[in-house]
């Protein structure tokens, strides 16, 4: 346990960061489930409209350092190669 009054606001500061982060990648795993779901369906053209939707959200969250950009990369990479192989 953190002792000194710096120490204790770490902890503090760092448990909030944490918390929020966790939202966010929350958001990221919800937006690429959406994509999966929507190519489960066999429908394409709902399925590229929710890549659409979930690329800007992946690129903002590699922006910010929640995720790693190339873990980024790779999970659109992924998702498109699955939307496009389901309009083929």
């Amino acid at each position: 346990m953190a002792n000194s009054p710096q120490a204790k606001k770490r902890a503090r500061q760092s448990e909030k960061r944490r918390q929020h982060n966790t939202s966010l990648r929350s958001v990221v795993r919800t937006s690429i489930k959406k994509v999966l779901a929507a190519i489960g369906t066999g429908n394409a053209e709902e399925a590229k409209k929710a890549y659409d939707a979930a690329v800007p959200v992946i690129d903002r969250m590699a922006d910010k350092g929640i995720l790693h950009k190339n873990k980024a990369s790779r999970h659109k990479s992924r998702l498109n190669a699955q939307v496009k192989a389901l309009a083929a």
